[in-house]
């Protein structure tokens, strides 16, 4: 009997696209099975069944899983409409990467990139599997006790409260009136960081996420990139079946 899988799971673990995407691809009209054209989110496929996506059949690829440490300057996509040097510029590979989450072009530190959908999936899903992700943040200004309470208390953006899990001050530096604090965060709004430290009155010069859950970029230079092991890969697939 030939194994169902929903439509999206197909596509997402053929490398095209992360799952939330290929939802989107299907929305849009621009998913066929068999030359029918699917819109409806779930419908079921088989191994026999053949899958175009804008009119090109989905090949199976081997599954690759990388962690970079961006540099400053460097877009976190596939392409850039301007020329700009890309997260995907930087990894050698042959295979249809694309980034997981995203960084911000001024921000440096820790991205993985893959063509596995459903491990890209679970890791852009933070707020309910509690993945940590930590900043250095490097501040305008030698921040209070006051501001540090605020910001662990907590912070409405876009009407939601945003409470980090850790709030913690590493150094000050009066000469150069800055300081350097450390934030680790579940959501994954844009600026998220940037925008909670302005809230309480101080603008980030410089941020760099050091790790995203098990992955950390302690002993990897910037601009360099290194494969995920596949034991660290079997425990992002752990996540799925239990609160981290």
């Amino acid at each position: 009997m030939e194994r169902l899988q929903k439509l999206q799971k197909v596509i997402a673990n053929s490398g095209i696209a992360s799952r939330r995407k290929a939802e989107e691809l299907i929305k849009d009209g621009k998913v066929k099975v068999n030359g029918n054209v699917i819109t409806e989110l779930g419908t079921k496929v088989t191994d026999k069944d053949k899958i175009e996506v804008d009119n090109k059949p989905i090949v199976k690829e081997e599954k690759v899983y990388f962690l970079l440490n961006k540099p400053r300057g460097v877009i976190t996509s596939t392409k850039d409409e301007h020329e700009r040097k890309t997260v995907v510029d930087l990894i050698d590979t042959d295979k249809r990467i694309y980034p997981v989450g995203r960084l911000d072009y001024d921000t440096t530190g820790a991205i993985i990139l893959t063509n596995d959908g459903e491990f890209a999936n679970i890791l852009m899903h933070p707020s309910s599997n509690k993945i940590d992700k930590v900043y250095l943040a490097k501040i305008d200004g030698i921040i209070t006790g006051e501001a540090i309470n605020t910001l662990k208390d907590g912070i409405i953006l876009d009407g939601v409260k945003v409470v980090p899990s850790r709030v913690k001050l590493k150094k000050v530096n009066p000469e150069n009136n800055t300081s350097m604090v450390e934030v680790t965060i579940h959501e994954g709004k844009n600026h998220e960081v940037k925008r909670l430290f302005e809230s309480v009155g101080f603008r980030v010069d410089k941020l760099t996420r050091k790790s995203v859950g098990i992955f950390d970029i302690l002993e990897l230079p910037s601009g360099k990139y290194r494969p995920l092991t596949h034991k660290e890969v079997q425990i992002v697939y752990s996540y799925k079946n239990k609160k981290i």
